[in-house]
This record gives structure tokens, sequence and C-alpha cells, in this order.
């Protein structure tokens, strides 16, 4: 979720404002027709739930690979300015680094977050970057997009080349966040950055500038823009629009950048976190979250986008970020979708429980 935090006045005209505080719209709605009212199609239960971690402001995700054929689950704490380290397989709490600051190794607000190999690179509102760092010691290696993002949000990676990465950070700079005026229509095509990123042989890591893009017409504009998630094999990326003004929802956009004209039919709340499970090239399915209690997680075909059931956890509620990893675990052979729970912690549905509870089929499924 978007929301407004307290910081110097002149960050603050740059801040997004969480969305109830938002002045009513001026246009129609411009996403699909509205979902009826949220009733889960099956309960699954948690695999496990963390500890709980008061005060952290548990966002996104990421999963990170160990030696041991196990897994490290990587959370951002947005308000405590820090990363936490869960243990995959069960939930235990292992590492927690960082602190509030500017200097490397600092984080400001870090918000979405991704691995690549032994990578992870953490979003920062407030700092305006992308902070990369090296696993599994979490040591920094640089900063990505300090000269270019404003109110930077989520990120998706890609492979493009071997030692080349095409980054995309979602953008949500406003005008006027108290009054909750977007940027003119002219700027909003700046709403997802594109940077190259360079992986060089002596560890060096450098990011440039290659533009934006965001659509500037009523039906695929990003107003108040967070979560994206991509799939290259289908040349798709799905991009959050939290904005209630014209209905939350996912908005359908090609890699290169284009809005294909489609949208989501519009999510009951906020429309946050977005995974692909992908089984093969033309199959697998998108798990978006929408943010209630408990959270609702609606699940879509992954070629056509229809949407295929939904599901809540026993206890999961106010999701925020979600990763999911079918790569398999020794607790989870088949996968796991990781989801952070309230603010406070995080937690495993084990991916055959999801796959049964929806009679979903695939030839990565047990």
């Amino acid at each position: 979720m978007i929301r407004l935090s307290s910081f110097s006045t002149a960050a603050a005209l740059l801040l997004l404002a969480g969305c109830a505080s938002l002045a009513p719209p001026a246009a129609a709605p411009v996403a699909g027709p509205a979902l009826p009212a949220a009733r889960a199609d099956a309960v699954v239960k948690e695999a496990w739930i963390s500890e709980q971690i008061p005060d952290a402001g548990l966002d996104s995700l990421a999963v990170w690979p160990t030696e041991d054929d196990g897994a490290w689950l990587i959370a951002t704490a947005k308000a405590a300015d820090q990363l936490v380290v869960f243990d995959a397989d069960t939930g235990r709490h292992l590492r927690t680094v960082g602190g509030p600051g500017e200097l490397p190794g600092q984080f400001r607000r870090p918000n979405g977050i991704a691995v690549w190999a032994d990578l992870a690179f953490v979003v920062e509102r407030d700092n305006h970057r992308v902070q990369v760092l090296g696993l599994p010691d979490l040591r920094p290696r640089g900063f990505i997009g300090a000269d270019t993002l404003k109110v930077p949000y989520g990120l998706w990676l890609q492979e493009t080349a071997p030692g080349e990465l095409e980054l995309l950070v979602t953008d949500s700079f406003m005008t006027d966040v108290q009054a909750g005026v977007l940027p003119p229509r002219a700027q909003m095509d700046q709403r997802v950055r594109r940077f190259k990123v360079q992986l060089d042989q002596d560890g060096s890591i450098t990011g440039t500038d290659a533009g934006s893009f965001g659509d500037t017409g009523e039906a695929g504009m990003l107003r108040l823009v967070e979560s994206i998630g991509g799939d290259p094999a289908h040349d798709r990326l799905l991009i959050a629009d939290e904005d209630r003004r014209v209905g939350s929802t996912l908005r359908d956009y090609t890699l290169a950048g284009r809005f294909r004209g489609g949208s989501l039919p519009v999510f009951s709340a906020d429309a946050e976190g977005v995974a692909l499970w992908d089984c093969d090239m033309d199959s697998g399915w998108w798990i978006a979250v929408d943010q209630l209690t408990p959270t609702l997680f609606r699940v879509y075909d992954r070629v056509s986008l229809a949407p295929l059931g939904t599901f809540t956890g026993a206890q999961v509620s106010q999701t925020d970020g979600i990763v999911l990893y079918a790569a398999g675990t020794p607790r989870f052979p088949a996968g796991a979708l990781f989801a952070q729970h309230d603010d406070r912690a995080v937690a495993a549905f084990d991916l055959r429980d999801v796959a049964r509870a929806l009679q979903l089929h695939g030839h990565c499924l047990p």
C-alpha cells in the first residue's frame, strides 16, 4: 500500500499519499467492471507464519537459494529502514541488516526488492535510488538511479544479454501529495523508469538510464503505481495502479512499455503484489493480491488473464508484497508462495495446496 510518512517539506511534495486521503475523481473509472464483493473460492492454510516483528513495516519479498538447497526469504522493512532475512522453509528469523541513513548499507524507506543471481536490488523510496547488495553477505555493491528516480516503489528485472540486465522501477511522484494532485498528463509517461545494468567481471555494477514509459490516455494511465511483474515469454508487464478514484487494478503493458488496451477488473481494495507462476512457455498462472482482511489472492490464466479463482489464508491479512518460488526446497518440493502479513510477519503457502484448492493443472505440479 502506498502510504504517507513524515519527512522533509521539500520531499513531501514528491511523496505519494495513501489512497484513502485522495480527493474525488473528475474522470469515470477506466478499468474493467468492478469485481463482486470479495469472497474466496477456497481457504488455503498457511504452511507457516513467522514470528512478529513489531514496528518493522515489512513490505516486499524476494527469495535467494542457498548452497544447501534451501532458500532465504528477504523482506524489506520500510518503517525500520532495514532488510529482514528469514529461512524460507521454516520462517525462522535469521538476521537483520541495515538501518536509517544515506550511506552504503543504510536505507530510507526500502520498498521493492528483487534478487538476480547473487545480487539483491532494493528500492529506497526516500533515498530515491536502487541499492544493490551482494549475497550472502548483503554488503553494498552500488547504486542505480539516484540522479533520476523521484519516489520509487516497485521493480522488476530481466536478463537481456550475458552480464546485462534490464531494470524497471515504478516511480509515483506527485505534484501535490496532500491534495492528491497527479503530475501533469505530459509527465505521466515517466511512471516506469528503465535502466540498463551492466555486471562487469571485476564485480562492479553500472546502471544507465534508458528512458521511461507510461500511457497518457485515460484507460492506460498509471496513476498511483507500485508493484510490477513481467512475463518475457508473452511480452507482458502487469503493473498495479492503486488509485481507487478510478478503480485499483492491474494494467496490461508490453515489455516495451506500450499499454495493450486492457486492465483487469477493479479490485475490491488495493491491487498490491503480483507474481508469475511459470510452468513452461505456454502455461502457468498469475497471482495478485487484493489487500483485504483476510488477504484475497486472485489467480489468473497466464496467457488470457482469465480469472481462475480466489483464495485466502487462514490468517494472512493486509498483504503488500508477495513472491513465488517455484524451484522447490526440502519443505516445499513443488515451490511456495510467500506473503507479507499485516506489516509484522511473513507467511508461506505450499503451491501444491493452492493447486488442489483451485483445481489447477499443469506439468509443473505433482
